[in-house]
């Protein structure tokens, strides 16, 4: 449909025609996926299976002047320097643990990640990033700036960037908009392509600590295993609007949940790329991480088969595997690009060149897929034609840009946009359509990250992949793997003498330990108050309490060994309907008993789960400590729950009495009881 310019000064008709070309645009590609079984690991296949002769990964520690330690992940990126068998390891991912000086677990904390590729932007990567439309990288960052290097996240206060968001929309909407849709164009690229930025950076170091893991199995010596699912948690939570206040009781549902759809949607499009691969005649190829996880993979053509006569009239289905016809491309028969030469037995396995009766074939890359994508492949590279995925990454972009900045056009603004959108954004992800897909951000961080580790790859075709990767990429930020490894290397080195600088690292733990304070100086209503002035001055003020030295350790000591109990209980109390069967019943009496001797400080979670796991276990003196600690615990919450065990038709004679005696003690002692509560105590169980 053309618009005509009396329907352009038409608003409300210009919006309808949006919103029809969304709805009938959906139709362009239908496909259909129905459920299907894959191996959530596939098997590797010979050549990609092959270990590597040394550890990919290793750990290193260095001490933090005031009780703290900086853990870093080295890995030798065979990918880049495989020419260099000795080249130093990179760094990769930095964890600042605040341990308080002690040994103890209990009372670690640990603080900000960084991802030594993520830089501060250069000043021509900024500007470039603020012109709108422009979906391209325009060059590296020459060289690490001076200073710390940004971190991705701070672990102990992830919500940190939600309020960002919210300081970032207030700005955009008070100061920016109002000068124009220039002013806007630029101000919402440059944020969107920052977000994306780090995004892309989060995702791998996700990637490096789960291949570390991976390799090193037990990860005690560095992390113990809680810390390490707690560290991948908060960084898959990171892709969630609000996942920065999630609780730290939920991390690990959290991490078990995200972890368990990756690997089926891994293993469904493994399948489905493999079966539709072999109907087409084309070979399948997975490229594997070095855990053996499978998160890529390429399609191969046979030039023998390209030649044959008889594939020129085989009927090619395009639609799923988005790539063009290569039975009648004129582009393949005269090749002259890349190829390979693989060896296949009389049965058409692959097979190794010395095996005897092994035939050679030379075989052409058509495409490579990332198989994180909702529903179906989502590809990556075409080797043919470097512009079909670039269109497809650009889609949602362009949408975005065009409705947002030009028609002015918002899902609470404009009926007609609403609607349209709606069902677009329905469609595409229910078939799973392969447009402007939010995974195809992380497909492409771990194809980086996959070039960059492994030495499997044939040379010449991982600098094909690569270069074919850098110009699909759209982000201005963004720079090229080998000047990655260059300014690791340089934000490292900074990153050390930060640490060791007495106005550095140091200074700014004893910062976050004070603001670590303010929940155990401030009721609620406090708290809300200076959250409030934080919003209200756009983070400019950061409230810290100033405690006398002497006891400022003793005091976080105290609150994060009593952290530490509370989340172990409301663990085990959400667990198991038997405690003693699951758990270690004298390590559940411990946390109890630190509940009990720090009741002033305990929550109404806490006195959730304390009784909870007194109607979960039979272990009578397990259940006198769980009696003990909502005496102690002076909220109403826990004397709601004493009251309730107390009325119990099912009680023991003894434990009711112990009850009895906990309930009059507490009205005795003016504890915070609700007046209904404390009249019934009064009336039933007496003074």
């Amino acid at each position: 449909m053309k618009v005509t310019p009396d329907a352009l000064r038409a608003r409300p008709f210009l919006t309808k025609i949006f919103a029809t070309f969304l709805v009938l645009s959906t139709g362009a590609q239908p496909f259909f996926v129905g459920a299907q079984t894959a191996p959530a690991t596939p098997a590797p296949d010979l050549e990609a299976s092959a270990a590597p002769p040394a550890p990919l990964f290793h750990m290193e520690r260095v001490e933090v002047a005031g009780g703290a330690e900086l853990l870093t992940i080295f890995g030798n990126l065979n990918g880049l320097e495989r020419d260099s068998p000795d080249a130093a390891p990179v760094p990769l991912v930095s964890i600042v643990r605040d341990t308080l000086g002690d040994a103890d677990t209990e009372n670690d904390r640990l603080r900000y990640v960084w991802m030594l590729t993520y830089t501060r932007p250069s000043a021509g990567q900024r500007i470039a990033s603020a012109v709108p439309f422009l979906y391209a990288r325009t060059g590296n960052k020459p060289k690490a700036g001076k200073g710390a290097p940004p971190y991705v996240i701070d672990l102990a206060a992830p919500s940190k960037d939600i309020w960002q968001q919210f300081f970032w929309l207030a700005l955009q909407n008070i100061f920016i908009n109002p000068y124009g849709i220039a002013a806007k164009s630029s101000s919402v690229t440059f944020q969107r392509n920052a977000n994306n930025y780090r995004k892309a950076h989060i995702i791998r170091a996700l990637a490096v600590l789960s291949l570390y893991e991976a390799q090193s199995g037990d990860v005690a010596g560095a992390f113990t295993p809680g810390e390490m699912r707690d560290i991948q948690a908060r960084l898959m939570l990171t892709e969630k609007t609000f996942g920065g206040l999630v609780d730290d009781q939920f991390l690990d549902r959290a991490y078990q949940n995200q972890t368990t759809a990756w690997r089926d949607t891994r293993g469904h499009n493994w399948e489905l790329l493999r079966q539709r691969a072999e109907a087409e005649g084309l070979l399948f190829e997975p490229l594997l991480l070095p855990d053996g996880e499978a998160t890529h993979a390429m399609l191969w053509a046979s030039r023998v088969d390209i030649g044959a006569g008889g594939n020129r009239t085989r009927r090619f289905h395009g639609r799923f595997l988005n790539i063009a016809d290569p039975w009648r491309d004129p582009r393949l028969r005269n090749w002259k690009g890349y190829t390979e030469t693989r060896y296949f037995d009389a049965d058409n396995r692959p097979v190794a060149p010395e095996t005897p009766g092994a035939r050679g074939v030379e075989m052409i890359p058509l495409a490579l897929y990332g198989l994180d994508h909702p529903k179906i492949p989502a590809l990556l590279v075409d080797f043919r034609d470097g512009a079909n995925p670039k269109k497809r990454e650009a889609a949602r972009r362009v949408i975005e840009d065009v409705t947002r900045n030009i028609l002015a056009l918002s899902r609470f603004g404009d009926l007609h946009y609403l609607l349209g959108r709606t069902v677009f954004d329905f469609i595409t992800a229910r078939r799973g359509m392969d447009i402007g897909q939010p995974s195809r951000l992380r497909a492409y961080s771990q194809l980086k990250l996959l070039l960059s580790l492994s030495a499997s790859l044939d040379p010449e075709l991982r600098d094909e992949i690569g270069r074919r990767v850098e110009r699909v990429a759209l982000n201005p930020l963004e720079n090229d793997y080998d000047r990655e490894a260059q300014l690791a290397r340089q934000q490292y080195a900074a990153l050390l003498d930060y640490a060791r600088r007495p106005d550095g690292l140091p200074a700014k733990l004893a910062r976050d330990r004070r603001a670590e304070l303010v929940p155990q100086a401030h009721g609620r209503a406090g708290r809300i108050l200076l959250r409030f002035a934080n919003v209200a001055s756009f983070g400019l003020y950061t409230h810290r309490e100033d405690p006398p030295p002497a006891k400022l350790r003793d005091r976080l000591d105290t609150g994060r060994r009593l952290d530490f109990h509370r989340r172990f209980l409301r663990e085990v109390s959400k667990s198991t309907p038997r405690v003693e069967v699951v758990w270690d019943i004298e390590e559940v009496r411990r946390s109890l008993r630190y509940v009990a001797e720090n009741g002033a400080r305990s929550d109404a979670k806490t006195a959730n789960a304390a009784a909870r796991i007194f109607a979960q276990t039979r272990d009578e003196e397990t259940r006198r400590v769980c009696l003990h600690a909502l005496y102690r615990i002076n909220n109403e919450t826990a004397k709601n729950e004493l009251l309730r065990i107390y009325r119990a038709p099912e009680l023991e004679p003894e434990m009711r009495l112990l009850t009895a005696q906990f309930l009059r003690d507490a009205v005795r002692e003016e504890q915070r009881i609700a007046p209904a509560d404390a009249r019934i105590i009064v009336s039933v169980i007496g003074q």
